[in-house]
């Protein structure tokens, strides 16, 4: 047999996938990206309805962080999914993206200490493992970016309180519409934090081993998963990522001990941030296969992977489906483009990839021409 042609791996990319009930149609994903969109009350705003829709070709569509409470924002303008009005809103995302065949998941979001008191009830301290502040910085509109404030420990007895927002949360994605959500378990937000020992100093049991400090997590997958089904979550995970003042000692035996319990509850996908994100895929060592060889769901793999990367991952078995940012912002078509290895737009100048205000940048990029 010869060696396989570059249009034949290239088709692994878009051979279809079962993704618990759903049929997906290709191996790609959209991964969630904050766009700072939301209007008043974090609700998503009428353009985001086309944003989402204008993408619905890839596989799946992971829609941005979403607050799980009213204590879990950190960033202006970004979406919720804990009043009946972020449920209507995201329904309309929502049917709009299926009319156009598409398959969207949310992530549920709590970002923990990433918060300042600004965006809290009553201007109280955000909620985190320890009361560690994060070296980073968040955007208020009035006073621009801020150091991220000192947050308080949360009680062992409010533990239990805040499992259940995500489980709500996660009902009322169903509600609204959704196929599914992705705890977003990455990137320094609270149930990453739990996670670390960078910052989490606790005593009681959600602190100190590293069965203790996943326990969080685990919990929180376990009473999502039993509200809405292990065949609709996913879970996201950046195991060395030091975004967010991400700190951990021993990576590799932590992410492997989580891996091998999720794999208990089965969800029906694992999205793994390899490297730094948005940056180098190498910032540190890490045996990504030694995790993937404990699970046997869908294994997602993300951050910078180009075309003929995602063609490799896919082809060669190392991953199952491949997620995409920053390029489908600016390539709404990326699927076809992709398909077609026809040139990528580029993108705009002048503006952030992610945060903005109107549709510059947001739903004005163009489609390939039929």
């Amino acid at each position: 047999m010869g060696k396989p042609t570059e249009q034949f791996l290239a088709d692994a990319l878009f051979q279809p996938i079962t993704l618990g009930a759903l049929a997906l149609d290709n191996r790609m994903a959209m991964a969630p990206m904050t766009r700072n969109r939301a209007d008043e009350g974090n609700v998503p705003a009428e353009m985001t309805i086309e944003y989402y829709a204008q993408r619905a070709s890839v596989g799946l569509i992971i829609a941005e962080a979403t607050q799980v409470s009213e204590t879990a924002q950190g960033y202006a303008s970004t979406p919720g999914l804990h009043t009946a009005e972020q449920i209507a809103g995201w329904s309309k995302v929502t049917k709009e993206v299926h009319r156009r065949g598409g398959r969207i998941f949310v992530q549920l979001w709590h970002t923990g200490r990433m918060s300042h008191t600004a965006f809290q009830p009553n201007n109280q301290a955000p909620v985190a493992p320890s009361p560690i502040a994060a070296k980073a910085k968040t955007y208020i509109g009035s006073q621009g970016f801020v150091d991220t404030s000192v947050p308080r420990s949360l009680e062992t007895a409010e533990i239990a309180g805040v499992v259940n927002d995500f489980r709500t949360a996660a009902a009322n994605a169903i509600a609204a519409g959704f196929d599914g959500v992705e705890i977003h378990g990455a990137h320094g937000y609270l149930v990453d934090a739990f996670l670390r020992d960078g910052s989490n100093k606790r005593t009681d049991q959600y602190g100190g081993s590293k069965e203790n400090r996943a326990r969080f997590l685990l919990e929180v997958m376990q009473a999502v998963i039993e509200e809405i089904g292990a065949e609709r979550v996913g879970i996201r995970i950046s195991p060395v990522s030091p975004v967010n003042d991400s700190l951990e000692s021993e990576p590799q035996p932590l992410f492997e001990y989580v891996v091998r319990e999720l794999e208990k509850l089965h969800p029906v996908f694992i999205h793994v941030v390899e490297g730094h994100t948005g940056g180098p895929r190498d910032c540190a060592p890490f045996d990504y296969e030694a995790l993937h060889r404990l699970y046997s769901g869908v294994w997602m793999l993300n951050n910078g992977y180009t075309r003929e990367m995602a063609i490799e991952a896919i082809a060669s078995g190392r991953a199952d489906m491949v997620s995409f940012g920053r390029p489908l912002i600016s390539n709404p078509d990326l699927p076809r483009r992709f398909r077609e290895n026809a040139p990528l737009n580029t993108p705009f100048e002048g503006v952030s990839p992610y945060g903005g205000s109107g549709p510059h940048n947001y739903i004005d990029y163009p489609a390939l021409s039929d």
